[in-house]
């Protein structure tokens, strides 16, 4: 595994816009049903990295206008909550991962949320270029940190080793320092909505 210092991996020097997959209304890759892009292009190589095919950055196909048309009208389905950024490293991606969710905003405003998964933390992007600040600004939740194969503990939720934290990144900002999130206790999951209507 690798760990870079801050401003290191640029992704205006690294990104070559390609995106490994696209996958709509998934309940797995983050709270509620969620359109999920998976961008290509890693640097960290954790060992043990469920998706290892997307640390090329030529992986998959070129980001396109008729994707990006495609996921916003996934998006504007009444069933989903938000739009996942994972792959790859989203944070290496930034031209691609901005475009979308600048997008995004300008659609929805924030009645959809932002996930993303990092092996950056929280704290290193902040001290890091500004696109990536910018694009952290956009996200709701974080899954911050790198695979680590010997945390690994399969009953954690939407992570992977016990290092990894869900951050707010909202609540985090404002308060200047990590605020983990919580899952809403106000209202049940997409999936547990659904779940019960098969039973009704």
């Amino acid at each position: 595994m690798r760990t870079p210092l801050p401003r290191e991996w640029l992704s205006d020097k690294l990104s070559q816009d390609h995106v490994g997959d696209y996958k709509p209304f998934q309940f797995v890759d983050g709270e509620g049903v969620r359109c999920s892009l998976y961008v290509s292009g890693c640097l960290f190589a954790c060992e043990g990295c469920f998706n290892e095919a997307t640390w090329s950055f030529r992986y998959g196909r070129p980001y396109t206008d008729e994707l990006e048309d495609r996921i916003l009208a996934d998006l504007g389905h009444e069933s989903v909550q938000g739009l996942t950024l994972l792959g790859g490293e989203p944070f290496l991606n930034t031209g691609v991962c901005l475009r979308l969710v600048t997008r995004l905003r300008r659609a929805f405003g924030h009645t959809k949320d932002v996930w993303a998964w990092s092996g950056y933390t929280f704290e290193e992007l902040l001290a890091d270029s500004d696109d990536k600040v910018a694009l952290l600004r956009e996200v709701d939740v974080l899954v911050d940190g790198p695979f680590r194969r010997e945390l690994r503990d399969p009953g954690l939720q939407f992570r992977g080793s016990s290092n990894q934290r869900i951050v707010d990144v909202r609540a985090s900002l404002a308060a200047g320092e990590v605020r983990l999130w919580e899952r809403r206790s106000d209202a049940a999951s997409a999936f547990e909505q659904v779940e019960r209507r098969a039973l009704i």
